[in-house]
């Protein structure tokens, strides 16, 4: 679908029609060569929004009318572009769309337009509110992209820690589940494919810990009732390709966590890659982290290598 928005240059055509000149009814006039109009031509103008940061979109409101807002992050050309939608972490309780600026630095100039949004967080709001908002702005993203030069058809969920759980339910979920709430109703929030760092799978198994007190007051307190906000519950054949990345020495969110998301998918049918990091943290690329395996480097050419088959089919 092109979405550039284009001017139209009319040429003004003079039409000059030449007689032959002679005795009166020695020869005939000739009939004028027709002279065809040439096709109009298009003229590109170009997306009058290449390059640009828009912070503080507003893409929703709800809840009492309270406007969520995203910042887009947009490549300096081409398009329409395969998107980036990231979301923060923070134990549901912290964190900001601001996180994502080195995301988009990284990823806009090779093509891809990225997307950050803060969500309502616990206290303020429980569950299902968390997964309401990302899954509202995905579907403002998908009705405005033609606005935004975006690709509707290529969009990725990415998220870390809180965001990787929330990325993870976006991508296993569907409208069937409720959430689909507020505006834009009419456009999908599925996606085409998951990042989901460090991300929490199953709260109904979640070790006793300080972020098990925010999962039983956010979400339930019993571990039964947990499974409604747990990504592995919906694990279904449909789900997008997820490459999940984890730390086998993640003190906040297990390890199992990260085996149990690709578990559940692969029993469904899913495409799933899961990638353990040996010797990382809660924070996989962590810059301080000792050297670990995968290097970071390494996770950084997955991560591009996951994006370029799944949302440019190389």
């Amino acid at each position: 679908m092109k979405t550039k928005i284009q001017s139209l240059v009319l040429l003004l055509l003079t039409f000059t029609l030449v007689s032959c000149s002679g005795v009166a009814g020695l020869f005939a006039t000739p009939t004028p060569t027709p002279t065809q109009t040439p096709t109009p031509t298009v003229t590109p103008t170009p997306f009058p929004l290449l390059g640009q940061t828009l912070t503080d979109v507003t893409y929703c409101t709800v809840g009492n009318n309270q406007p969520q807002m995203m910042d887009i992050y947009l490549p300096k050309e081409g398009g329409p572009w395969p998107t980036v939608i990231y979301i923060h972490g923070g134990s549901w309780m912290n964190g900001d769309k601001s996180e994502a600026k080195g995301l988009a630095e990284w990823l806009n100039p090779l093509g891809y337009a990225v997307v950050s949004l803060n969500y309502r967080m616990y206290p303020k709001v429980k569950f299902p509110a968390l997964i309401e908002d990302p899954k509202c702005g995905i579907r403002f993203l998908r009705a405005n992209a033609t606005k935004y030069n975006l690709d509707p058809q290529r969009f990725a969920a990415w998220g870390a820690s809180a965001g990787g759980h929330l990325a993870a339910l976006v991508g296993t979920s569907d409208a069937s589940q409720g959430w689909d709430v507020g505006e834009y109703a009419d456009q999908s929030s599925r996606v085409q494919a998951v990042v989901d760092m460090s991300g929490i799978a199953d709260l109904a198994e979640f070790p006793n810990s300080g972020l098990l007190t925010v999962i039983m007051l956010a979400f339930a307190s019993k571990p039964e009732a947990r499974a409604v906000g747990s990504p592995i519950t919906y694990a279904t054949s449909d789900d997008p390709p997820f490459l999940i990345i984890h730390g086998d020495r993640d003190a906040t969110v297990p390890v199992e966590q990260g085996q149990a998301m690709y578990d559940a998918l692969i029993k469904a049918g899913a495409p799933a890659k899961l990638v353990i990091v040996k010797g990382a943290g809660h924070d996989v690329t962590a810059a301080d982290a000792p050297p670990t395996e995968p290097t970071k480097e390494e996770i950084g050419q997955m991560l591009l290598d996951f994006l370029e088959e799944t949302l440019k089919g190389k």
